[in-house]
């Protein structure tokens, strides 16, 4: 059995070099055994896909993308480019959609995450945000979001909805989302329901990441935008859940309900977000060298 290589983007500026925000991945992937190659992101994004594998030698092998997201469509095509030079991606381009964007992973997840409905593109009609309004009751708290991120640091301006019944709101904060997001808008428009979580101390959500292969939480760790809130959140609701995904590398944000719990009085976890595990962040400090280990025996 040929031992997968990781794909890590290379540095824009010394491209025959790791891109300085992964380098402690490759570090840590060193550490255990593993080898990498290098992608030129750049040019993936650009749509110059010969240039973006150049420097992957040819042959035979499985390879892990860890890097930067990649719009579904470009990951297909770096797919392609890839098994043209011998090579097959463990995660290929239907699941890496299923994991990457919501419309892929909402149904299977539908009972642990909040109520959602979704417009495709990147302008959108009065009617129909009313209509994806009316699909989670049409009224009360939403927040927007395109098909992979939401613009939270800007909640009021773009992505907080006070009252789905406000129209006039929630065409003004969608709006404001695809202009802020502009040519990296990720395949439309999601209008979720709004939950509160539980708070840290310092305000931040008490959420965890999970990062799961094949079906097994492998690493469990915070969410990278509060590296120091540290929860151990109950996974025997969202593992059958990441099973039934059948994508074999994800990972899923989980967050502490504040509401009422169950009726035994168990704490209630919430799918704030599913993700596809090569371009899911690492906290600083997460045991990345446990991760690699379960990739390279995969």
């Amino acid at each position: 059995m040929v031992e997968p290589a990781v794909i890590l983007p290379s540095d824009p500026l010394l491209p025959r070099r790791v891109d300085p925000h992964f380098s402690w991945e490759a570090g840590a992937l060193r550490a255990v055994g593993g080898s990498h190659v290098l992608l030129d992101h750049d040019a993936l994004l650009a749509g110059d896909v010969a240039t973006a594998v150049s420097r992957i030698p040819a042959g035979p092998g499985p390879l892990w993308y860890r890097g930067w997201m990649v719009p579904t469509a470009r990951y297909a095509e770096l797919a392609e480019a890839l098994a043209d030079r011998g090579h097959s991606l463990l995660t290929g381009p239907d699941a890496y959609a299923t994991a990457h964007e919501l419309p892929g992973w909402y149904r299977t997840f539908e009972p642990l995450t909040p109520a959602s409905s979704w417009l495709p593109g990147s302008s959108w009609s009065r009617s129909a945000l009313a209509a994806a309004a009316a699909e989670l009751g049409g009224r009360g708290p939403a927040v927007v979001k395109d098909y992979v991120k939401s613009r939270k640091h800007e909640w009021a301006e773009a992505c907080y909805v006070p009252d789905l019944a406000d129209l006039d709101a929630l065409e003004r904060v969608a709006s404001r989302l695809a202009e802020l997001q502009g040519e990296f808008l990720a395949g439309g428009l999601v209008v979720r329901r709004f939950e509160p979580f539980a708070r840290a101390a310092d305000g931040r959500a008490e959420e965890a990441r999970v990062w799961w292969l094949d079906g097994e939480a492998v690493l469990v760790g915070p969410h990278p935008d509060s590296p120091a809130v540290r929860v151990e959140p109950e996974l025997s609701a969202v593992r059958p859940l990441v099973r039934r995904l059948g994508c074999r590398f994800v990972t899923t944000d989980l967050a502490r309900s504040a509401g009422a719990g169950a009726a035994d009085g168990a704490e209630r976890w919430r799918v704030v977000e599913v993700g596809d595990g090569q371009v899911s962040e690492l906290p600083s400090g997460a045991d990345v060298e446990a991760l690699f280990r379960a990739l390279l025996k995969a």
